[in-house]
């Protein structure tokens, strides 16, 4: 409610009541009304000069009041400015901010001694120097809290009210602080230990930062308190194995065991370093609530991993049917140069409140060394803070000194509870040090000299707080002494037991052992799958779209449309490419197999083709056809994201770790965008069930096909995705006609194993007249890695192979040159895993054929050629012709002209009468004698 919303006369005794509770507190009516108020009084004042008159003497009651609330804002908005923060003290802290100067408004110490209302003081009201202690007490201490720049007040007040009434200074119990240490002496000991017994030896330790461990654990048994059944976590390789240790409880053994050189076995044998590696376990809180931990494997990419975890969370979160969100948890630990460095931070921030891809709000914390590699914090932010980016999604931010124990430990809890109580990201900045370089073997004196020689002699936090609580009474130095000792001597037994009976390493293929994928295979397997769809069943999903709800007014070219389909189907006719892609999905959900789709503008397609969701031209309320099947038809959940790749892909490949019985898909605008997401490709798409053990079953969609639109539209890349391509890793498909694609997309959620899968979609194709399918063929078949050429005969003299839209183009100029006879055309759909049985045996087919020739519209280095040459020849016996462009180093011309002459002379030069300057070699040689673009060979 504003004062604009209520400001008449029938509403005047609401407005007097206002500005009744404006005067007595102005704190307790919202930020509109105050402004309201101020501005009346204010021309209330210029026309009564003799109300202003008051010089230099103190300001009356009033003005008094509005100063002192002025005062307890600036310091819940500056007051970290003055908070002790840094335990190595490398900048002096400061003492004073001109802005919190009483002066500042209109304050002076005769003001002190007043009594004033306000909740800060005791039953509601004290003296200006007891609120001044309040708010000093509580945000200028080892805590710093960033949230006023929060807009929702209720989120504000809610804050203010959990920390001001404590001061945000927690009183644990002897309990709670006993717990600290103990965690404490598990996180410094454990790091004493392997520097000690694995010298040399690489593990990026969590010296001076351990108090992560005691935060990690009061942020869990907080939870487990709440309702928190699972939580998933993602980390860099700092401090990683100590979290795994101590937190998710992974055996002392099995690290040991990993120091000694026994690494886990993986499906492809390949592994990967310790301090990548993931695990999951059980967690029993001190109220024996159990909650899941999952650590999540991640490579030295720092911050890829984060979209991860959301996806694998929202995954967890919709098969647990936790539609408020509240049972499961994302957790991120950042380092705090990668926090304010890395742009998928930002991209992982802006997924949080947006519907496709929501968990209900993430804790991350920031393990802050306050500094990178070697790089100060100054020279790699231009911020003050390392979580300011945190800012843009208006969520809090608390800053605390890592040497306070408890105060972190508080932050932790609270963080938890604002987590649970509003739905959204909170961020700990614990500020702390790195008392060893980058990595243990590394010297950062070099270029950090004074703060290595402040590091070098410093007491660590678990001997800082012993003897706190030792001086305070709260523990023996006898008992202090006995944890320790008990520590360390159970380390050392399970060492020697590893060195003297070793331990067999546990298979890295957590995602085959239990739950949803336990009834998978990571083998992959050509063995054909039927995947045809009943003729009713094709009928009813083109028939939804055409039966909108009433009231409903769709757009009358789309009624056009769906209408024109309805007819193809019911006369058995051919389907065009996002019909099929349709049936696809719609014969899925009836069939109880969920689909989830997400990318920049996915929902109605990049090139107008999908409609997926149909707006009402008159209210643009969306309509979901799909979702409108029958009763027991699983949901489709399809989603326009944000213009992100890194971060979508990243969430979208998380998604189908924990899900693989949903056809999942990635859609990028166009092709060659995916560049964007290069990392999530590398790191995790195409290497992980070999380092990890990790299956996906995610479906890449990416728009690929030279249609003269220049560089930065025409190639998906498919190069790049190719030589990514071993050990039968990933899954990379051409299809060339609408049935294919149908029957593709349905293959990949009904065999028993799951690979990801890159699909070159079309863009011309998507409405050229030739590229339809029977609708016959949707109803029976599968996929086919290869397809025969329909027409030629098997008399012909010369073989054309290729993938794609270039196919239509040979077969139309065959046809106009009258070649039908003599020239076959074959499609190879499916580039990897490489078909070789099944094309020897087609192209065993043609005993008469000479002039063998692969063709490609992409650049010579570019597209499947150097892929496919060397299998062909292996296969073959000899090695193919290459017809296609020249080498070059863009994808495409940017001219339309200059397309338009390149497409006829490599089309002309496959199928005309001669070839005699094609080029007859092996890859080696063709790109050994490739040189600037000069046409086409």
């Amino acid at each position: 409610m504003t004062p604009t919303s209520v400001v008449s006369r029938a509403n005047l005794e609401l407005v007097e009541d206002y500005q009744r509770r404006w005067r007595e507190d102005p704190g307790s009516v919202d930020e509109s009304w105050r402004n309201f108020f101020e501005g009346y009084d204010l021309g209330a004042s210029l026309l009564n000069p003799e109300a202003a008159a008051f010089g230099s003497s103190p300001p009356p009651a009033q003005q008094a009041v509005k100063a002192v609330t002025r005062l307890v804002d600036a310091y819940r908005e500056m007051g970290h400015n003055l908070a002790d923060l840094d335990p190595l003290k490398l900048t002096p802290r400061r003492q004073s901010d001109e802005q919190l100067e009483l002066a500042s408004f209109g304050l002076s110490e005769a003001d002190l001694d007043r009594d004033f209302y306000s909740k800060l003081g005791a039953e509601s009201h004290g003296t200006l120097r007891e609120i001044l202690k309040v708010l000093r007490e509580t945000y200028c201490r080892t805590i710093g809290v960033e949230f006023m720049h929060i807009r929702d007040l209720e989120i504000r007040r809610w804050l203010f009210e959990r920390m001001e009434p404590v001061r945000n200074h927690p009183r644990f119990d002897l309990k709670q602080k006993r717990r600290i240490i103990y965690k404490l002496n598990e996180a410094e000991l454990f790091e004493t230990f392997l520097h000690k017994n694995f010298v040399g030896q690489k593990r990026f330790s969590l010296e001076g930062g351990e108090m992560l461990i005691p935060l990690l654990d009061a942020i869990i048994e907080r939870g487990g308190s709440r309702g928190v059944q699972e939580i998933v976590m993602g980390m860099p390789h700092r401090g990683r194995l100590n979290v795994l240790a101590n937190i998710l409880h992974k055996p002392y053994g099995l690290i040991f065991s990993e120091f000694e050189g026994n690494m886990p076995e993986t499906v492809a044998g390949d592994g990967d370093v310790k301090y990548h590696l993931g695990f999951s376990a059980d967690h029993v809180t001190q109220d024996r609530q159990t909650v899941h931990l999952t650590l999540t494997p991640n490579p030295s990419h720092l911050e890829a991993v984060d979209p991860v975890v959301e996806g694998r969370m929202r995954a967890k979160q919709r098969q647990s049917k936790d539609a408020l969100r509240k049972a499961g948890v994302p957790i991120l630990i950042h380092g705090d140069a990668a926090f304010a460095g890395q742009g998928l931070v930002a991209e992982t921030l802006n997924l949080s409140q947006l519907p496709g891809y929501r968990t209900g709000g993430t804790i991350h914390v920031v393990v802050n060394n306050q500094i990178g590699f070697t790089t100060s914090p100054s020279e790699g932010r231009s911020t003050r803070y390392c979580t300011d980016v945190a800012k843009m999604i208006e969520v809090p931010i608390f800053h605390v000194n890592g040497e306070d124990p408890e105060a972190v430990v508080y932050v932790g809890e609270l963080a938890m509870d604002f987590r649970q109580q509003f739905g959204r990201d909170v961020v700990i900045d614990m500020v702390c040090y790195r008392r060893h370089g980058h990595n243990e073997g590394d010297e950062p004196g070099f270029t950090q000299p004074l703060m290595y020689d402040n590091i070098k002699n410093r007491i660590s936090i678990r001997e800082l707080y012993t003897e706190q609580l030792v001086m305070s009474g709260e523990l023996s130095s006898k008992e202090a002494e006995t944890i320790a000792e008990t520590f360390a001597d159970k380390l050392g037994q399970v060492l020697e037991e590893v060195k003297r009976e070793g331990i067999e390493p546990r298979t890295v293929s957590p995602g085959y052992a239990s739950g949803p994928w336990s009834e998978l295979t990571p083998k992959f397997s050509f063995e054909p799958v039927e995947t045809g769809v009943s003729y009713e069943t094709l009928k009813e999903v083109t028939a939804v779209y055409a039966d909108p709800p009433g009231g409903f007014t769709p757009n009358h070219k789309l009624v056009r449309i769906f209408q024109n389909r309805v007819k193809t189907v019911e006369e058995r006719g051919a389907v065009e490419w996002s019909h099929a892609e349709a049936l696809a999905f719609g014969s899925l959900l009836k069939e109880g197999t969920p689909v989830r789709l997400s990318g920049q503008d996915s929902r109605r397609g990049t090139f107008s083709q999908r409609h997926a969701v149909l707006i009402d031209q008159m209210t643009a309320q969306p309509w979901v056809p799909l979702n409108n099947l029958g009763s027991g038809q699983a949901q489709f959940c399809v989603y326009d994201s944000l213009l992100s790749e890194a971060a979508v892909l990243g969430f979208d490949y998380g998604y189908s770790l924990d899900e693989p019985n949903m056809l999942i898909m990635w859609e990028a605008q166009f092709g060659d965008f995916a560049n964007g997401a290069q990392v999530i490709v590398d790191q995790f798409i195409a290497s992980a069930e070999s380092k990890w053990g990790r299956g996906s079953g995610l479906v890449m969609l990416l728009p690929h096909g030279y249609e003269g639109q220049g560089p930065e539209h025409s190639s998906a890349r498919l190069e790049r995705f190719l030589q990514l391509c071993a050990e039968e890793n990933i899954q990379v498909c051409v299809p060339s006609t609408p049935a294919q694609y149908f029957h593709m997309l349905r293959r990949q959620v009904r065999r028993n194993f799951r690979k990801p899968l890159i699909v070159m979609t079309p863009k011309s194709l998507l409405r050229r007249k030739e590229c339809v399918s029977p609708v016959d063929q949707l109803v029976v078949g599968g996929f086919h890695d290869v397809l025969d050429d329909p027409t030629a005969p098997k008399s012909a003299r010369r073989l054309l192979l290729c993938s794609g839209k270039v196919y239509f183009d040979l077969a139309a100029k065959r046809a106009e040159v009258g070649k039908g006879g003599d020239v076959a055309i074959v499609r190879l759909e499916q580039p990897y895993p490489f078909p070789a049985e099944e094309l020897k045996r087609i192209l065993d087919g043609y005993p008469d054929v000479r002039d063998w020739a692969w063709v490609q519209e992409e650049s010579q280095n570019m597209g499947a050629w150097t892929f496919v040459a060397p299998r062909l020849e292996e296969l073959m016996g000899f090695p193919f012709q290459y017809v296609g462009r020249d080498a070059s180093a863009s994808p495409a011309t940017g001219s339309k002209l200059v397309h338009d002459r390149e497409q006829a002379e490599l089309v002309e030069a496959a199928v005309g009468a001669a070839v005699p300057h094609l080029v007859s070699a092996t890859p080696a040689r063709a790109l050994a004698a490739a040189g600037s673009r000069q046409g086409v060979r």
